[in-house]
């Protein structure tokens, strides 16, 4: 999500080119819009504007700016449409400094309202000027530049990294909180980086930042200093050897991998953002309020509709219609009106089959809200609310983290909506990075007996029942297996007859579904079928199941999202083993714009 790069030279050259070129590579993180500024003396000059990055390059003339220090970023919008008053970067109020940020900054609707009481120049909605503003504040106060970001960070909520420098000075500086920060170190030069593939063109010589560091950068030096006591922090740089395909990847096979691994921070900024945002009120008082409620998606979206309606009849105790959006117009569209409400999902905000069904309910009165992880596509437009799922820019074609988060989402709207205190949810990022850590060994070991298998099938009841038909369709997108997700007590009627010796059946079971479960397993045991359970550590599965993939401990509505990681992770060594690329599955696309 974004990209930020900043470069310090020991004289001022044409830094344009270099700025384009670490923004090319920073676009596979996901983009709206671009943006450029040097600095040179006293002056800064700033050219920003929506579009791919040739396209502003050519428009605005950035292979033109020159400095003795430059910044661009690359936005991926969340607080502010994409537009070019809230391209990134950003300068303060009186234009003699400039930043940008990756991330975001969760309190950035109040924050500016501060800025403008103080008399600040607020110029965009977004919160990467907040972050400048945050600083300028400090600054105004007399402060020196680590002092002002201490001050700054203090302010500033959520999770975000920022670069920023002034005129008539010869560094900048830059803050890591949870959002990614990587610096180069060349002869000449310095630069820092979101990430290292705008870097190492340019350098192999690299420091990693930790959250809570502050970093200055000199043309010749370094310094890092901790944002909790100002101290100085020493550390060498090491040097990369990987190849940039790897880099790009983070250090993982594919895409689909890396992003499986990113889903902890992912939800972890996701719950940031909807602590923060006051939208999230007025949907819930709209639910609250409403007749019907819809939850409407097609496929990945789908199954995390389907799990926000029982999280919704278990939290709240209020029913909820969770329907395929093809299905919405026949079925239900002539009962809809001006009591209802539905929150309509997709993870691009352009899938067509949402889009229609959408359209026919807002001419029915329906109230009508968004969930999409693309702001400024087509479902945040036409919706008068709707959430973002802060994801950044999800490459794999198989959904992963733009599923959990919508999943994350259902389940804090649930929470506030039933009173149950949503700081219980903080432990979700913990526990998927633990889920992920320890059920990858257990999956590898399953992947030669499962993978001899054409046709397979994924089971589960209440929450864990969206979870196995997500795992099913992550086995059929990118294996080419058939694989069914079904009901744990719809199995006996009819696909029972399917289990021969051997055959994996797959059951993903909440902790207080144990005993209903069993009875299923034992229905594939008994035929001569293996059955594989995935969930807590229980007495009673290690006896009736063949195998135990095991979940951490977690209260039941997050233990069932924990349950369909080990399943990503199931399908994704199953196609490799099978010589299948996993990021581009044949005849997929990302997203679906036709009916």
């Amino acid at each position: 999500m974004c990209g930020i790069f900043g470069i310090v030279t020991a004289q001022e050259q044409n830094l344009g080119p270099i700025l384009i070129e670490a923004a090319r590579r920073l676009t596979y993180r996901g983009y709206d819009s671009v943006g450029a500024a040097t600095i040179s003396g006293a002056k800064i000059d700033l050219r920003k504007d929506t579009g791919r990055v040739d396209d502003v390059a050519a428009r605005h003339g950035l292979a033109e700016m020159s400095g003795s220090r430059g910044i661009t970023q690359l936005r991926w919008a969340t607080f502010g449409a994409p537009s070019q008053v809230n391209a990134q970067p950003h300068l303060d109020s009186d234009g003699d400094m400039v930043g940008a940020h990756n991330g975001n900054v969760v309190n950035n609707v109040e924050l500016r309202e501060q800025f403008l009481a103080e008399g600040m120049t607020v110029r965009s909605h977004n919160d990467g000027e907040s972050c400048v503003h945050a600083t300028e504040r400090y600054i105004n106060r007399g402060m020196d530049f680590i002092e002002a970001i201490r001050g700054a960070h203090a302010d500033l909520q959520g999770d975000y990294a920022f670069v920023i420098g002034k005129i008539n000075d010869d560094k900048l500086y830059a803050i890591k909180k949870g959002s990614g920060l990587v610096v180069g170190i060349g002869e000449g030069f310095t630069c820092v980086s979101s990430d290292l593939p705008s870097i190492l063109p340019l350098t192999r010589k690299v420091l990693r930042i930790q959250d809570g560091e502050i970093i200055t950068l000199w043309a010749d030096r370094v310094e890092l200093h901790s944002v909790k006591d100002g101290s100085l922090i020493q550390r060498e740089p090491e040097q990369i050897v990987e190849t940039m395909e790897a880099v790009q990847k983070g250090g993982f096979a594919h895409f689909m991998l890396k992003e499986i691994h990113d889903q902890p921070q992912v939800a972890r900024e996701v719950m940031h953002m909807l602590a923060g945002s006051s939208d999230v009120q007025t949907v819930i008082e709209k639910i609250r309020a409403a007749r019907h409620v819809y939850f409407i998606g097609c496929g990945t979206s789908y199954h995390a509709c389907l799990a926000g309606a029982v999280y919704f009849a278990q939290v709240v105790g209020k029913a909820v219609i969770p329907v395929l959006a093809p299905q919405f117009i026949p079925q239900y569209l002539p009962a809809v009106g001006s009591e209802d409400v539905g929150l309509f999902v997709s993870q691009s905000g352009e899938t067509k089959d949402v889009l229609n069904a959408l359209q026919s309910a807002e001419a029915r009165g329906m109230t009508c809200f968004g969930l999409a992880n693309v702001i400024g596509s087509t479902l945040t437009k036409a919706t008068s609310c709707w959430l973002p799922l802060c994801c950044g820019y999800e490459i794999s074609v198989p959904a992963t983290k733009t599923f959990t988060n919508q999943v994350v989402t259902f389940l804090y709207l649930a929470y506030r909506l039933g009173g149950r205190d949503v700081r219980e949810l903080d432990a979700i990022p913990a526990l998927m990075e633990q889920t992920i850590r320890s059920t990858a060994p257990q999956v590898e070991a399953l992947v030669e007996a499962v993978n001899r298998w054409q046709d397979l099938y994924c089971l589960g009841y209440g929450a864990t029942y969206p979870m196995a038909l997500e795992g099913a369709l992550k086995l059929k997108e990118i294996t080419y297996a058939h694989c069914e997700g079904m009901l744990s007590t719809e199995f006996k009627h009819g696909p029972l007859s399917a289990v021969t010796a051997g055959l994996p059946i797959l059951f993903a079971t909440g902790p207080d579904d144990v005993p209903v479960i069993i009875s299923g397993i034992n229905e594939v045991t008994c035929r001569g079928g293996r059955a594989i359970a995935i969930g807590q550590e229980d007495a009673r599965l290690r006896a009736n199941a063949s195998d135990l993939i095991t979940l951490p401990k977690a209260e039941a509505e997050i233990s069932s999202l924990l349950a369909v990681l080990p399943l990503q992770l199931l399908s994704y060594h199953m196609a490799v083993a099978r010589g299948y690329d996993p990021d581009f599955p044949r005849n997929l696309s990302k997203t679906l714009t036709v009916d």
